[in-house]
């Protein structure tokens, strides 16, 4: 389908404003409430779901209630507001007086409602009903009265089954926006924290929350992110996922510049170090910026062990990340090309390994590899039962087969086990995809050119990673560009007492966090 260029805007642009248009009218509300009903009805054609209950009340204004089965609860509805509203003509007729009109009247009347506003357009109205609201009409008024009435039923909040911890808080993101925008503030009580709200799709109307702390953000990071956001033109957003790929620098990199969380804490740990986060209604994944590549090897964890255990275990992910990505290739360079490298004791004992195998090295490390991955997709697919059964008797009861019939060697089934083991200890999901990625043209260059071609294929991935941008921060960051104070968070985690200063991305005019001298004093002070 092709679209027509306007001199308005971009084909897209026209497009979407043309459909946007099909569903939404701006003409204000008639004082009629038979004409503003037919109006209703009229954009509101075969949704069945929409009800129109019309009130008339004894003594008082006829009243009409618009409302979605599903989205409202009606329960609430009928008991706290209709029942109470029929009520009150009893003790007072429900009448405007000079200064008040009867939308206002109603308002002051329903106490139990906890949030309500005035529509005074068509599309008000339309926005409020598709929202999840209540919108009451009245006769001989232009203006109604909006009412939040939630109903959905939401998932509670748990343990996040994507970021487990021993040691830590135990709740996670849900798909409600305003339970995740809660769980923030009951992290950070400060009036510092700011939460603003976009609406993004033009049939979808996802609401999107842009968090961050106002006096340590800096102002520059905050207006991109905000333009990017804003620039946004889809007609619909299902997940962040949709939003992650709008606003990244570089969309085709395998490297993730946002990073994924389900976790409240991390975010806030996050935004006190001068990051933006975007939180979506619909999904518990919320999107953390900028992401640099040290990012992608630490765990919220990491911040509540002691420094001595956790820098130990930062040089375990850093080394199994490398394993994950290199053994496989690394393997077919040696047995392949570079023979000298291996002790002859090691050698003689591959080459007797392979000696039964029909295929080359490189040959049956891509098969068990390509097999090893279809096992753990399978294992994420399949129900959460039998889904880790799959994939561990799968993966051993085909390796041995293969073995044994002398399809593949012994040391290869070692090498895609040890490599799957080491790729799971990355803690960041969207970040361990980019090694099982890359792994796979590495193993071709080193099967075609040996140690060089791997050599050359790691020095592509270096030069890439140098080249990546995330909101402007490099990529590399603090170790190209070299930041001393930077590092004493990435190799090493160093004692709270002693990371005084924020990371980059945090504003010049609030750098400091901890105040000099903090580090607990162990003497005893005599009085």
């Amino acid at each position: 389908m092709k679209f027509k260029k306007h001199s308005s805007g971009t084909p897209t642009e026209a497009a979407l404003r043309a459909l946007h248009q099909n569903t939404d009218c701006n003409n204000p509300m008639s004082s009629s409430i038979s004409n503003n009903e037919q109006q209703l009805r009229s954009i509101f054609h075969d949704c069945s779901d929409v009800v129109f209950h019309n009130a008339p009340i004894p003594m008082q204004v006829e009243t009409l209630a618009i409302y979605i089965i599903g989205l409202s609860d009606t329960k609430h509805l009928d008991e706290l507001m209709l029942n109470q509203l029929i009520a009150s003509h009893s003790q007072e007729p429900l009448r405007s007086d000079r200064l008040d009109g009867v939308e206002s009247v109603f308002q002051k009347r329903l106490v139990p409602v906890s949030m309500s506003r005035k529509v005074t357009s068509i599309s008000e109205v339309v926005d409020s009903v598709l929202k999840g609201e209540v919108v009451f009409l009245f006769e001989g008024e232009s203006q109604g009265l909006a009412v939040c009435v939630p109903g959905t039923e939401g998932r509670a909040v748990e343990d996040p089954p994507s970021e487990p911890v021993i040691r830590g808080p135990r709740e996670g993101f849900v798909e409600r926006l305003a339970t995740n925008t809660s769980l923030l503030r009951r992290r950070l009580r400060s009036a510092h924290l700011k939460i603003e709200t976009f609406s993004i799709g033009t049939l979808s109307h996802t609401e999107i929350a842009l968090v961050y702390v106002k006096s340590i953000v800096k102002e520059e990071l905050l207006h991109d992110v905000r333009n990017r956001l804003q620039r946004i033109q889809i007609d619909g957003v299902l997940e962040s996922g949709y939003i992650e790929e709008f606003i990244t620098d570089t969309p085709y990199s395998p490297f993730p510049q946002v990073q994924n969380t389900e976790r409240p804490d991390v975010v806030i740990g996050s935004i006190l170090e001068g990051k933006v986060a975007v939180l979506t209604e619909g999904t518990p994944i919320a999107l953390v910026l900028p992401m640099t590549f040290w990012t992608g090897l630490q765990a919220s964890e990491d911040y509540y062990e002691r420094s001595i255990i956790a820098t130990p275990i930062r040089w375990l992910r850093i080394l199994f990340m490398s394993v994950s990505l290199l053994l496989p290739s690394l393997y077919v360079s040696l047995v392949s090309y570079d023979h000298p490298a291996l002790p002859t004791n090691l050698l003689l004992s591959i080459a007797s390994s392979q000696r039964l195998s029909p295929f080359p090295a490189i040959i049956e490390t891509f098969l068990m590899e390509i097999t090893f991955e279809a096992l753990r997709e399978a294992g994420v697919r399949l129900p959460k039962g039998v889904g880790s059964a799959v994939t561990i008797v799968g993966g051993i009861v085909i390796g041995q087969a293969a073995v044994q019939a002398g399809f593949i060697s012994a040391p290869v089934v070692i090498v895609v086990a040890t490599t799957g083991i080491a790729s799971f200890i990355i803690p960041r999901y969207n970040f361990g995809l980019a090694f099982r990625l890359l792994r796979f043209p590495l193993l071709l260059l080193a099967g075609f050119m040996g140690f060089f071609g791997l050599m050359i294929g790691i020095l592509a991935i270096i030069v890439h990673l140098a080249a990546l941008r995330s909101f402007g921060l490099p990529y590399l960051y603090p170790v190209a560009p070299l930041s001393p104070e930077g590092l004493k968070d990435v190799f090493i985690r160093k004692t709270w007492f002693n990371m005084g200063s924020r990371p980059r991305p945090a504003a010049p005019q609030n750098h400091f966090r901890i105040p000099p001298a903090e580090e607990p004093d162990s003497r005893i002070q005599d009085e």
